[in-house]
């Protein structure tokens, strides 16, 4: 007994600085945060003058917030969407057991090693909206092959130009959900898929009706990851096409706010709501994580 307690001593005692460490440069900067965006500190000189609500009432009657809303929706909705789609498809495709299997899962995987600046660095000539002689990239591609009507603004579309910006990250983050996808279709029994082929059932009904099913919690899983990304894009749009209001996240608008506008309390009120979208994501989702392995 007074062994077990003395290691129980000898582990509390070495994961004590990392405790001490997240309780000051986490939980500590974010109680910070709301202190200061209840604040009304504008410019250099820290002002705590108590302002209440004052700062999240103004900013959800701010039209360029309510721009940034949209685009994260929109853009979120895609990038999910679109990475959840071709990552499953990519790992039905491995899961045939092909030739080269190896290489073509690296290949899949290889733009997740990567950061969002290189791939929006690359992504930006990729997308070059210009056209007529200073043509390049896809659109230039698509002229040559004869595909006009495929030649398009891309980000420098007017209201819609942030869709052209999920391309880049659906690109670099599908190998992710393909991974995903692919261990859980390699953890499905066999004998399961034999059985229903022997009830009648065809592809598409199997895949239909027992693997994807089984494969939900992966899905769900994968929704989260990708729409905590999503929720805090910055470093891809501004690689790709700048700091441009069309274009404009919370992300975006709270550096601009905090560090070329000395706005310090608006933008520490951006950083809660962004903080607070991301906890609407992931507090359900461990809940229910806990919860279930706590069934089991």
């Amino acid at each position: 007994m007074l062994r077990l307690n003395k290691d129980r001593v000898v582990a509390f005692l070495l994961v004590l600085p990392s405790i001490v460490a997240i309780l000051i440069f986490v939980y500590g900067f974010i109680g910070w945060s709301v202190r200061v965006s209840l604040s009304k500190w504008v410019g250099f000189s820290p002002n705590y003058a108590w302002a209440g609500l004052q700062n999240y009432v103004s900013l959800l009657n701010d039209p360029r917030f309510r721009i940034d809303v949209r685009n994260t929706l929109i853009f979120t909705t895609l990038f999910v969407g679109g990475c959840l789609l071709l990552g499953l498809v990519m790992a039905i495709l491995l899961d045939q057991q092909l030739r080269g299997e190896g290489f073509f899962r690296s290949l899949f995987l290889f733009p997740m090693a990567i950061s969002f600046i290189v791939t929006g660095v690359v992504w930006r000539w990729l997308m070059n909206p210009a056209q007529g002689d200073r043509i390049s990239g896809l659109n230039l591609l698509f002229d040559r092959l004869g595909l006009d009507f495929l030649v398009n603004s891309w980000h420098a579309t007017p209201q819609w130009g942030i869709a052209a910006i999920a391309i880049p990250a659906i690109w670099q983050m599908s190998g992710f959900t393909m991974a995903l996808y692919l261990g859980g279709l390699r953890a499905i029994p066999d004998s399961l898929r034999e059985a229903a082929r022997v009830d009648g059932a065809g592809e598409v009904q199997l895949y239909r009706r027992i693997i994807l099913p089984l494969l939900s919690p992966i899905t769900l899983s994968a929704m989260i990851i990708l729409g905590h990304i999503s929720l805090k894009v910055f470093d891809l749009i501004v690689a790709v096409a700048g700091k441009q209001l069309p274009l404009d996240v919370p992300a975006i608008y709270m550096w601009q706010t905090t560090f070329d506008g000395n706005f310090y309390s608006r933008g520490a009120t951006i950083s809660i709501l962004l903080l607070l979208s991301v906890a609407v994501l992931v507090i359900p989702y461990l809940w229910y994580t806990l919860r279930t392995e706590a069934e089991v």
